[in-house]
């Protein structure tokens, strides 16, 4: 079992956590934590964030943090989970997210594969996996 399992979701899309809390528990046997990450996207625009209230990004963290600590509650009962909520780009926020909690193991869902698109865009899981120094368990 592993000691210390991130598990980034995307809180509104249940298929981004639905298979992915159990496998995350199982991973965490009776002894690892769970940490519970959510990812305020960012923008890439000084633009579109110039017509958003100042204290946006901020106010979506916090919410974003409810969220997910009542998900925790609901979901994963009984098990030792801690929340995180991290900003920017995801890959480059799960692998920052990783690095600095110690994960020993990254569990997150992946899209089934689209071939067009997967070329033209790529996926998060795809680039978590390509780069982390540890294991990555994805769920589909």
């Amino acid at each position: 079992m592993f000691d210390k399992i991130l598990l980034p979701i995307d809180i509104n899309h249940p298929e981004s956590w639905d298979k992915a809390l159990p496998a995350a528990k199982q991973c965490a046997g009776g002894h690892g934590s769970i940490h519970l990450l959510g990812i305020v996207h960012d923008l890439g625009s000084a633009v579109v964030s110039s017509f958003l209230p100042a204290d946006f990004e901020k106010t979506a963290m916090e919410d974003l943090k409810a969220q997910l600590a009542k998900l925790a509650t609901e979901k994963l009962g009984g098990a030792r989970v801690d929340v995180h909520v991290a900003h920017g780009h995801v890959p480059e926020a799960i692998l920052r997210v990783a690095d600095q909690i110690g994960a020993d193991l990254i569990v997150m869902a992946s899209h089934p594969p689209n071939e067009l698109k997967t070329l033209l865009i790529g996926s998060n899981a795809d680039r978590v996996v390509r780069h982390s120094p540890i294991p990555v368990l994805t769920i589909r």
